[in-house]
């Protein structure tokens, strides 16, 4: 009898992703184009990539939300896809919203400060949560409620930021104008990340899970 190690098929990884796992990777590439939209609108000033951006948003939580309903229809749910999913959004409804948030002006050093925070508050909220998702879970086995709010709902600040956007209440012209505290200046507006952030790792708010 052979007993000898069979050789490494190539692309290996690749070969254990399930369905839901494509859907999980579009997320993240949906945000990573974000993220260089948001950039090329910095460089150029061409309002289209700034668009560009705010639209591939939504696309990757629609695709979020396709991995989830795929991964159940199909129950074929693991390890690797739950840890996919939550890189995905953090890049996707993390890094991404704090990037269009830059490009729409807010540049100032505690405004850099706040969305690093906020960022940081995904990353942390996304940990705990793939920690904390078997002793959540009912006797089911599903999740009932999430501890915090959930990252994807960080597209509730982009979408205001796009609104506002729309009506050129942007750059200069953000809501609240800007302040110098210290060395360093700070927009109002962005305390609505620091706000966002904070809530996303609260213990004690409990938002259903559907």
């Amino acid at each position: 009898m052979d007993t000898s190690p069979r050789p490494r098929q190539h692309f290996s990884m690749i070969r254990q992703f399930h369905l839901a796992d494509a859907f999980t990777l579009l997320n993240g590439f949906a945000g990573t184009g974000a993220v260089l939209a948001f950039m090329r609108f910095l460089l150029d000033h061409d309002k289209r990539f700034f668009w560009l951006g705010s639209a591939l948003l939504p696309v990757a939580l629609v695709m979020d939300v396709l991995d989830g309903r795929i991964a159940r229809w199909r129950q074929n749910a693991s390890p690797l896809g739950q840890e996919l999913d939550s890189l995905a959004d953090v890049v996707s409804f993390g890094v991404a919203p704090a990037a269009m948030a830059y490009a729409a002006g807010l540049r100032g050093g505690w405004d850099i400060v706040i969305l690093m925070y906020f960022v940081g508050c995904g990353i942390s909220r996304l940990a705990r949560y793939n920690v904390t998702a078997s002793s959540l879970a009912a006797e089911t086995g599903k999740v009932t409620h999430f501890e915090g709010f959930p990252i994807p709902t960080s597209l509730l600040l982009a979408g205001i930021i796009a609104a506002l956007a729309g009506l050129h209440r942007w750059q200069e012209a953000l809501p609240g104008g800007s302040v110098d505290l210290g060395p360093l200046t700070l927009h109002p507006f962005a305390l609505l990340f620091a706000l966002h952030g904070s809530a996303m790792i609260s213990k004690t708010l409990r938002i259903p899970k559907p």
